[in-house]
């Protein structure tokens, strides 16, 4: 995986949202980037505008995006707890 690739992706229709991991002093940090997906010709672009009508997607991108960062925040939590029996039983 490159570096700059998010770790993340919640899309509804045109509206997407990219997930980043950011690993920090205090500990991993998660930004999300939104987007809506067009059409010009033949090209696919994309642009962080959005309609009165975008709103309400965009929304339930950043509800579902929010999700997707306790899910993984709640996975590394467990991820360490199960690290400490054998850490300890290595002493």
């Amino acid at each position: 995986m490159s570096k700059d690739a998010p770790v993340g992706e919640v899309r509804f229709g045109a509206i997407k949202a990219a997930i980043w991991k950011n690993n920090t002093e205090s500990g991993v940090r998660f930004n999300v980037t939104f987007a809506r997906l067009y059409r010009d010709g033949d090209d696919w672009k994309s642009t962080d505008s959005f309609g009165r009508d975008d709103l309400l997607v965009l929304a339930k991108v950043a509800d579902k995006a929010h999700s997707w960062i306790h899910e993984q925040a709640q996975e590394e939590r467990e991820g360490k707890e199960k690290e400490k029996p054998k850490a300890a039983a290595r002493k």
